[in-house]
Order: C-alpha cells, then sequence, then structure tokens
C-alpha cells in the first residue's frame, strides 16, 4: 500500500476525478472537499482526508475516512468482537487523550481563518475520551497519525497481511522542522535493526534556522520560511528515491511561537504531501526520549535526556518509559538572541545566560522528580554533538564517532571556556566547529554546562538518535 504524493493543500478537492470511485467505495456522494491519501497498491482509494466543513458550511469531525472495501471489512469484524471495549483497555488513557488532542488541533487549524459558524469538535471518531470507531482510528494511522489505537488495530490486522489483508509498511521518513536546523530521516522496519527497530536509509540535516527573529516579532520571518522550504523540496526528493509510503512532519517551538505557523504549513504540506503536526514541549520530550533509549541498556537507567533545541530545551526521566517530562523555552538560539550581543560574549552575558538557564532548571527539578537522581545523563541535539566533535578534533562529520561518545565534565568546560573567549573566526578554527552553528553554539553549551554543574553529573553520553528515530520508529 503507497501514500499519495498529489496535491495536498487544504483548498484542493479531489471530488472531480476520485468522487465517482470513493461515492461507489462508501455507497454515498461525499458531501464535502477531501484529498485522498493512501491508496493500494493499484490506485484505489483506502483513506481520505475530509476537509473540516462540508459544502453547506455544517462540521465535518472525521478528518481521515477509511473508504477501502477489504479493510473496512476487516475492521467492521473486529468492532464485532468486542475490538472497541479491547482497544480501550489495551491502550493507555494519557496517551488516547493526547491522541485525540492531535487529531483535534490538526483537524481545527484546517478550518479557515474567520470561520464564524458551528466548529467540529472532539477528537477521533468525534469523541474526546476512550475509543468510539475503530475505523477512524486506523484511516488516521494510515494517513501518519500517531495513534495508539491505530497501532494497536494495526497489530491485530498484521498476521493477515500475506493474505491481502492490512498493508505492508515500506520505507516510511520523519522530518523535525526544527528552530535551528531541518532534519530528515529515512527508515524501513528490519528483522535484523535490533531493539531500534528499523534499518537506516538516509539522514540528513541542513541548519535553517526558522525561529530566526521569532522571539522579536512573534512571526516566522519570510526567508526563514524561504530556506526550510528549500531544504523540504530536497526532503521530498529523497523520499521519492527511496519510494517513502508515510511520513511524519513535526514543527516544535518556533512555529508554536509563531502568528504566522499556517501559512508555513501550508507550504510545507504542498511539497511533502503532509501536514506539519505541531508538537507539545512534552510530546517533543517524550518521542526524544524514545528514539534516544531505544539502544541502549535498561541497567543503566533511569536516564535523563536533554534535548538542546533552537528555542527550547526538553528533560525527560525514565528507564524504558518517559515517566516525566518537562520543556523550558530556552535553547541555543534563543539564549543567543536574547542575552548575547556582542562577539566574543562579555561576560556579564555568558553570566546571564548561565543565571537564566538557572531558573530554569530549578523549575525543573520540581517538575520532573528524579531529574538529578538519573544515572544517565544523555545528551541529544547538535549543541551536544558540536562539543562532541571539537572535544574529538573531528575535522569531518562521523556518526559512529560520535554517537555515545561520553563527554566528561571537564572536557565539556573546556570546550566550553575555549569557545566562549573566541570570536567567530576562531571558534571556526576549532577542528568540529560547523560553521553555521559558530554563532549560536556558545548559548547552547551554557545549557549543557549549567545541567551538569548544577545537577552533579560528571559524564553525558552524547545521542545521535533523537526525535527523528522516535518518529520513525512510531510508524514501522
Amino acid at each position: 500500500m503507497e501514500m499519495s504524493h498529489g496535491p495536498p493543500t487544504e483548498g484542493h478537492d479531489d471530488r472531480p476525478t476520485e468522487g465517482l470511485v470513493v461515492e461507489e467505495l462508501l455507497g454515498r456522494r461525499p458531501e464535502g472537499a477531501f484529498v485522498v491519501v493512501v491508496r493500494d497498491d493499484d490506485g484505489t482509494p483506502v483513506v481520505i482526508r475530509n476537509h473540516p466543513l462540508l459544502d453547506d458550511g455544517r462540521p465535518m469531525p472525521t478528518r481521515y475516512w477509511l473508504v477501502g472495501n477489504a479493510l473496512r471489512s476487516r475492521i467492521g469484524t473486529l468492532e464485532s468482537t468486542g475490538g472497541v471495549r479491547d482497544a480501550e483497555a489495551a491502550c493507555d488513557p494519557a496517551e488516547l487523550a493526547e491522541a485525540h488532542g492531535r487529531y483535534a488541533a490538526e483537524r481545527d487549524a484546517a478550518i479557515p481563518t474567520g470561520h464564524e459558524g458551528h466548529r467540529p469538535s472532539g477528537g477521533v471518531g468525534g469523541t474526546r475520551q476512550g475509543v468510539k470507531c475503530l475505523h477512524a482510528h486506523y484511516a488516521w494511522f494510515l494517513a501518519g497519525g500517531d495513534d495508539p489505537v491505530g497501532r494497536w488495530i494495526h497489530d491485530r490486522l498484521a498476521p493477515e497481511s500475506t493474505t491481502g489483508g492490512a498493508p505492508e509498511v515500506g520505507a516510511v521518513a520523519a522530518i523535525d522542522c526544527g528552530t535551528n536546523s531541518t532534519r530528515l530521516l529515512i527508515g524501513r522496519a528490519a528483522a535484523c535493526s535490533g531493539p531500534v527497530g528499523f534499518e537506516t536509509l538516509d539522514r540528513q540535516m541542513h541548519i535553517t534556522r526558522m525561529g530566526e527573529g521569532v522571539d522579536a516579532t512573534g512571526r516566522l520571518a519570510p526567508e526563514a520560511i524561504d530556506r526550510v522550504l528549500a531544504v523540504l523540496r530536497r526532503y521530498r526528493e529523497a523520499m521519492d528515491a527511496h519510494g517513502v509510503a508515510r511520513c511524519r512532519i513535526t514543527a516544535t517551538s518556533a512555529a508554536r511561537d509563531a502568528a504566522n505557523r499556517d501559512e508555513f504549513f501550508d507550504a510545507a504540506e504542498a511539497i511533502v504531501g503532509f501536514r506539519p503536526e505541531l508538537l507539545s514541549g512534552l510530546d517533543e520530550g517524550r518521542l526524544s526520549f524514545a528514539g534516544a533509549t531505544a539502544d541502549l541498556d535498561a541497567d543503566d537507567g533511569p536516564f535523563l535526556i536533554v534535548d538542546i533545541g533552537g528555542g527550547s530545551t526538553e528533560f525527560v526521566v525514565g528507564t524504558t518509559d518517559a515517566e516525566a517530562a518537562w520543556s523550558c523555552d530556552i535553547g541555543c538560539v534563543r539564549l543567543t538572541e536574547q542575552w548575547i550581543d556582542h562577539d566574543p560574549a562579555r561576560p556579564e552575558e555568558l553570566v546571564a545566560c548561565l543565571s537564566v538557564t538557572e531558573a530554569h532548571l530549578d523549575e525543573v527539578l520540581l517538575e520532573v522528580p528524579g531529574a538529578a537522581d538519573a544515572r544517565t545523563l544523555v545528551g541529544l541535539a547538535g549543541t551536544v554533538s558540536c562539543a562532541a566533535a571539537v572535544e574529538i578534533g573531528l575535522a569531518t562529520y562521523d556518526r559512529d564517532r560520535i554517537h555515545h561518545f561520553r563527554l566528561s565534565k571537564e572536557a565539556v568546560e573546556d570546550v566550553y571556556r575555549t569557545l566562549a573567549t573566541e570570536d567567530r573566526d576562531e571558534r571556526m578554527a576549532n577542528p568540529g566547529m560547523e560553521e553555521a552553528r559558530a554563532d549560536v553554539i556558545v548559548g547552547g553549551l551554557s545549557i549543557l554546562v549549567k545541567v551538569m554543574r548544577q545537577f552533579g553529573f560528571d559524564e553525558c553520553l552524547v545521542s545521535e538518535s533523537d526525535i527523528l528515530d522516535g518518529l520513525v520508529a512510531s510508524q514501522v
């Protein structure tokens, strides 16, 4: 089964070309605009995505409809044998509630600005809690939604997949549109992949600085949007080359803070074929935890995962599962833009970065019990990787040498002291210093240094597996 990659914007309507086919599958004429988002191997529509408003303005609460006859029949059988009750019992209520929230947020974001009439309500299947309709959950799951009920259904259908039932999952992709960088991971399920659960086919990263100036203006700058869109076009080409069938594309801190994020979401969806998910800081942290800990030994836990982004930093504690998470509005770009005006930074600017971070860490200690008592500190994202590369003296990026490198507290302090007292040209003379990160690395290292000082960690395990790995794992 494969994903369609036709024009997916909200203004598009597949009724002129697909209306009769979908009407025959459903046994009734769709009353609103829709786009086919999943097809089977012969091109027949399997899932459609509905506009949140029907032609007459009435609300359409069900965002994704399962229209494929074979799957509708099989899920109908599952429902008739107690599937709704069993699915609700099997899924964590909090995770299910979060899924309803994500579904509703995506649907509501597609409602035209200025609409004053009735609006759709509820989450998957029109309900805010529990499980109402397995068809609706599985449709969203097939379209790339992070839905625990959809995964539960897929596991039940998988044993019959070789007899013409449930879809095989081919290559899948994850794209993270962060404040500082835009990254891609393409993978596919592989039995030999060990605890990670998938084989990596392609991994790319480009510094795009989407969050440039957001703190000051509250909006994504046009030039920043253009930089990200240019990279997304390259990623779409890579996805096509690998035959990607499903994709989750996420936006985090910069988009959360931007009044014009829908403008970016529309443009990104038109290029990639999938609409970005606006992740909360806590969702971001849990996905990062899943990606970072998949190949770690549980005996080394509990872990404190610290994901230092451009606009926010996530803190997550757990051993095999995330047990507590918190997101702070500090990041390498945010601290740099707010507190560092000189190059090299003046002592009072460094003190400001450390003091602001300290205040946020006090909050982390209250919100994330056990953060300072975790056995292993695991650092994610570019700031931590760059510190490792500079410590190693790694002139050319080598993931295998950086992934699971152990940074001692002394090494982190030394790298911080060196880079913080150098100007940009001098920082660039250090092997391992990435040019596009040179102007924000001191802000990012202020966070890492302060975490290790305040929480008493002597060592930081560097992980190159993070939210992207968690996003891919959620789809295979």
